[in-house]
């Protein structure tokens, strides 16, 4: 079967579950890439990601474009701004069609709103079929115990 995981990691959280998904199996990674790059820093990363998520920006990205006939599977995975998907998943989810496909989602956050974030998705990924949800607590910070274990189920639902 085939598996897109298609992300967006602002810090490096989304990659670290993004990787670890596809250290085993036979997934395609693509990291969406914004031309201009969110900042870093604590008050203006927060800043330009909640004024970026408020006015539902949707950034230009640097990727070439991802051909989605290619897969039965897609895992997508953001980190939480806001109580929502980031401004490049934005862009990703206005300007593909996405019909037809099991999708896996997946969430990195500091200390919530997944459960939030996830409903929004799956309105705006009507005619599909979620197969799981998945969200994770500060990977690099290993704040979450139980990161193994997600990964590996997710693992059996991509085999599934």
């Amino acid at each position: 079967m085939n598996t897109a995981v298609i992300y967006y990691s602002l810090e490096g959280n989304m990659d670290l579950v993004a990787r670890k998904i596809g250290e085993n199996e036979a997934v395609d990674l693509f990291r969406l890439i914004p031309k201009k790059e969110y900042p870093t820093g604590k008050i203006s990363k927060y800043f330009w990601g909640g004024k970026s998520v408020t006015f539902g920006e949707r950034p230009k990205l640097t990727n070439p474009t991802i051909d989605l006939d290619h897969y039965e599977v897609l895992v997508i995975g953001t980190p939480i701004w806001a109580g929502t998907w980031t401004p490049p998943l934005n862009t990703f989810l206005h300007d593909y069609s996405i019909i037809g496909k099991k999708i896996i989602l997946t969430a990195t956050h500091l200390g919530g709103g997944a459960d939030k974030c996830f409903e929004k998705m799956k309105a705006s990924l009507n005619g599909n079929t979620i197969i799981g949800t998945f969200q994770f607590k500060e990977p690099l910070q290993q704040m979450d115990a139980n990161i193994d274990e997600k990964i590996e189920k997710i693992r059996t639902l991509i085999e599934s």
